[in-house]
């Protein structure tokens, strides 16, 4: 089979505080992206979403898991996808959409058929994916990163230069309530996410790429005065409960791909920790 998911639930603060390191990764941490010919999906207990991978070196369907309880996967599920490797495609109930490295596809709620294709099998194209619950369907529609909405923020002098390309969000793509979108830091700048905030009203992943190899991501959790942190590499996520905050340091600057869902779309909606009052 060519479909493998897991499930995990939600803790609370108060527990997560006395995990060890070895539970808060097994947790927190989604270590098992983008294998070779397959999806691979981890469903969460938080707002109910879904990240995961696609590595089609063949064609792969999307198929519905068994948490759905449905009949196929976006039945009741609206999905993002960024495309993380070589060149691809994604058909949709018979239209294709061509993906390049770091573009991006929305699939409305109530898409039947969507297949997974690597343009050179050899070299696959590599499908971040997002999904979460969606109560009506909106178009399709893809985004180049050309054509994100791109903020700069940050500076050289507090080692966090980036650029945020808002891809899946309001004003690029009508959705229900995810969002997803990429932040690349500058050469010479490690730290991201910071000044580090909380947002009660929905959760989010992060997935980091573009990690050089043998650098790290230091990944930072937890309630503002109760940190943990999470030691990461190329190509794994890490999910934050909206109780978290989220942020990192790296060896080495990187990029991750951010994506989130729950009560509120206004991107702009976070309650910020003063950097001087994290514990």
């Amino acid at each position: 089979m060519s479909t493998s998911y897991e499930t995990r639930y939600a803790s609370s603060p108060e527990a997560v505080k006395k995990y060890n390191t070895t539970e808060l990764r097994d947790e927190f941490l989604i270590d098992d992206l983008m294998q070779k010919g397959k999806v691979q999906l981890t469903y969460t207990h938080y707002d109910r979403y879904i990240a995961g991978s696609a590595v089609p070196v063949s064609p792969l369907t999307l198929e519905a898991i068994d948490p759905l309880k449905a009949e196929y996967f976006l039945e009741r599920r609206e999905l993002g996808i960024i495309n993380v490797g070589d060149a691809g495609s994604v058909t949709v109930d018979g239209t294709s959409y061509a993906l390049g490295h770091k573009d991006a596809l929305y699939i409305g709620q109530g898409a039947k058929e969507v297949i997974f294709k690597s343009e050179d099998g050899d070299k696959p194209a590599k499908f971040y994916l997002n999904s979460a619950p969606a109560h009506t369907s909106y178009p399709t529609k893809k985004v180049s990163l050309a054509e994100a909405n791109k903020i700069e923020l940050g500076s050289l002098e507090t080692a966090n230069h980036r650029t945020v390309s808002q891809m899946i969000i309001g004003g690029v793509v009508t959705t229900c309530q995810l969002q997803m979108g990429m932040t690349e830091l500058k050469t010479g700048s490690v730290w991201n996410t910071m000044p580090a905030h909380v947002h009660d009203r929905r959760m989010e992943v992060y997935f980091y790429l573009d990690v050089p190899e043998g650098q790290s991501v230091c990944h930072f959790m937890g309630q503002p005065q109760e940190t943990r942190h999470i030691w990461m590499q190329n190509h794994e996520a890490v999910i934050s409960p909206p109780w978290s905050i989220h942020c990192g340091s790296g060896t080495s600057n990187y990029t991750f791909i951010w994506g989130m869902a729950g009560e509120n779309l206004d991107y702009g909606d976070m309650d910020v920790a003063k950097i001087t009052d994290l514990r």
